[in-house]
C-alpha cells in the first residue's frame, strides 16, 4: 500500500474517523492494528520481522533503567547487534557477498558466485532507526522505558512514517499518543493541506521529471554531452526532492489528520548556502539521527535530544577526518547495499571537508555576498552529488562525472529540448516559490480576502492537476531504501 493510492486515503479515512470517535485505549489499538495492516498489504510475512525488532528493543529498554553499568552496556550491544543483525542480513549479505566474490576474483583466485534470495523488507532501514534510537535514549538516561507495549508499539509502526520516515525518536512522539488530543478542525483543514501539497509534488512533478530522467539515463554515457550530465544531475536532483518532500508532506498531513505532529523535514534545501547549510534543510530527521547517534559518539562529544539542525552543528568545527568519512561512508551505505551509494557518501565527505578548509578565507566577505555566491556555489555542487546516487554502476557515475570536467563537450545536446527547459524552469519556480513563502505571503494582511481567494484558486489547480495524473501509480523513491 503507498501513499499516492485510493486504498490508502480508504484505509486513512476510515482511521481517522474512528480515531476521533474513541477512547484512549481504543485509539491505541487502533493505530496498531491499522499500521500492520498497511504493512501486511506489502508482505505479511515480514509482519514478525518487525514485531520481533519492536519486542526485542521493548524488553531491552525496561530491563535498562534498573540494571548496573555494566549489565546496560550489554544489553544495549544486544540491542545493536540484534537491529543491525537483521538489517546486514536482508540488506547488504547479497552485497557483501558479491563483493567477496569480486576481491577474490580480482586477486587471481577463482571463486565461483552464489546466489542468495533475500527479499528486503519494506522500511526496516526507518524503523530499525526508530527503535535503535529508542534503545540508545533510555541507555543515556534521556527517556524513560514505556512499560504499555501497545504504546510504544504505536511509536514504531505507526503507518504514516513507517515504510520512509520522518526518522522519529521516541520523545518527539510518545507523549503525544499518551495524552487523549482533542479534535479541532484545524487538525483536519492543516492535514489535508499537507497532502494536498504533496500528492500535488508527487503525481504532478516528481513522476512527471521521473520520465525525462529515465529517458536520459537511458542514454549510453559516450552519447552524452557536459550539458546533459548537468541537465540530468538537476533534473534527478529536483526529482528525489520533489518525491521525497511529498512523501513526508503526506506522512506529516496523515499524522496531523489525527492530531500527531510530526518535525519537519525539508526546508528549501536548494536555497542553501553552504555544504553545512544543504544538511540542515534536506531529510532533517536522517541527518540529525546520523549526527546524534554515530558521528557525535564516534568524536565523543555530547549529542542532542531532537530531531532538528542537521548535520550542521556536528559541522560548524574541526573534527576528527576520520570520523567524518566513516559517518559519509556509513551513511551512503545506508541509502543502498551498492558501492555507487558510498561515493555519494564519501563525495559529501570531500565536499564538507573542504569547506572547513575553505570557509576561513571567506570571513571577510559581505553576508550578502556569501548567501547569494552560497546558494550560485553549493546548488551544482549538490547536484553533482546525484549522479552516482542515480547511476546503475560506479564506472557510468564516474564517466558521467568526467564528461562535466572536459571544456570540450559542452557544445553539443544529446536530449530532447524539453529536458533542458524543465530544468530551467523548476529551478526558477523553486526561487519564486520560496520568495512568495517567506517574502510576499507575510507581508500581506493574513486575513485580507485577496489571499483567501489565492489560496482557493491555487488548491483548485493543484487539486485539478492531481485528479489528471493521479492514474498511473509509481512508488515512492525513498520506499527501497
Amino acid at each position: 500500500m503507498i501513499f499516492n493510492s485510493l486504498t490508502y486515503f480508504l484505509l486513512l479515512f476510515l482511521v481517522v474517523v474512528l480515531y476521533w470517535f474513541f477512547s484512549y485505549r481504543l485509539r491505541l489499538l487502533l493505530i496498531f492494528i491499522a499500521s500492520l495492516i498497511f504493512y501486511g498489504f506489502w508482505r505479511v510475512e515480514f509482519i514478525p520481522v518487525m514485531l520481533f525488532s519492536v519486542v526485542v528493543d521493548y524488553f531491552i529498554a525496561i530491563k535498562l533503567s534498573n540494571s548496573s553499568s555494566l549489565v546496560k552496556k550489554r544489553l544495549l550491544i544486544t540491542s545493536v547487534l540484534v537491529n543491525l543483525g537483521l538489517l546486514f542480513y536482508f540488506k547488504y549479505l547479497i552485497f557483501f557477498s558479491e563483493s567477496a566474490v569480486g576481491i577474490i576474483n580480482l586477486l587471481g583466485m577463482n571463486a565461483d558466485p552464489f546466489v542468495l534470495k533475500i527479499i528486503l523488507p519494506l522500511g526496516i532501514s526507518f524503523y530499525t532507526f526508530q527503535t535503535l534510537s529508542y534503545t540508545v535514549d533510555v541507555y543515556r538516561n534521556t527517556i524513560k522505558p514505556e512499560k504499555d507495549f501497545i504504546l510504544y508499539a504505536c511509536y514504531v509502526t505507526f503507518f504514516p512514517q513507517l515504510v520512509a520516515g520522518p526518522v522519529l525518536r521516541a520523545a518527539e512522539v510518545i507523549h503525544q499518543f499518551s495524552n487523549r488530543i482533542v479534535f479541532s478542525w484545524l487538525h483536519i483543514v492543516i492535514g489535508l493541506r499537507r497532502i494536498t501539497y504533496g500528492l500535488f509534488l508527487k503525481v504532478v512533478l516528481a513522476d512527471n521529471i521521473g520520465t525525462l530522467v529515465d529517458t536520459g539515463f537511458s542514454m549510453p554515457v559516450d552519447a552524452m554531452s557536459a550539458l546533459d550530465v548537468w541537465t540530468l544531475a538537476f533534473l534527478f536532483g529536483f526529482q528525489i526532492y520533489f518525491d521525497f518532500c511529498a512523501y513526508s508532506h503526506i506522512a506529516l498531513g496523515s499524522a496531523r489528520l489525527m492530531g500527531i505532529k510530526f518535525p519537519e523535514n525539508f526546508n528549501f534545501p536548494y536555497l542553501a548556502n553552504s555544504p553545512r547549510d544543504f544538511w540542515r534543510r534536506w531529510h532533517i530527521s536522517l541527518s540529525s539521527w546520523i549526527r546524534d547517534y554515530l558521528y557525535l559518539p564516534l568524536i565523543g562529544k555530547k549529542v542532542q535530544d531532537r530531531s532538528v539542525g542537521g548535520l550542521s552543528d556536528a559541522l560548524t568545527r574541526r573534527r576528527n577526518s576520520v570520523a567524518l568519512f566513516t559517518t559519509w561512508g556509513l551513511m551512503g551505505l545506508w541509502h543502498g547495499a551498492n558501492w555507487t551509494f558510498v561515493l555519494w557518501g564519501l563525495y559529501h565527505a570531500v565536499i564538507i571537508y573542504m569547506y572547513r578548509l575553505l570557509s576561513p578565507l571567506t570571513s571577510s566577505f559581505s553576508r550578502r555576498f556569501k548567501l547569494l555566491g552560497g546558494v550560485l556555489i553549493t546548488l551544482p555542487i549538490m547536484m553533482l552529488s546525484w549522479i552516482p546516487f542515480r547511476a546503475e554502476t560506479l564506472d557510468i557515475a564516474l564517466r558521467m562525472w568526467l564528461k562535466v570536467l572536459n571544456p570540450f563537450l559542452y557544445s553539443s545536446l544529446g536530449m530532447r529540448e524539453n529536458s533542458y527547459l524543465a530544468a530551467v524552469i523548476i529551478l526558477i519556480g523553486i526561487f519564486i516559490t520560496y520568495w512568495i513563502k517567506h517574502h510576499f505571503i507575510p507581508n500581506i494582511n493574513q486575513d485580507s480576502y485577496g489571499l483567501f481567494l489565492g489560496r482557493v484558486l491555487s488548491f483548485t489547480i493543484m487539486f485539478s492537476l492531481i485528479i489528471i495524473f493521479f492514474r498511473p501509480i509509481n512508488q515512492f523513491i525513498y520506499f527501497q531504501f
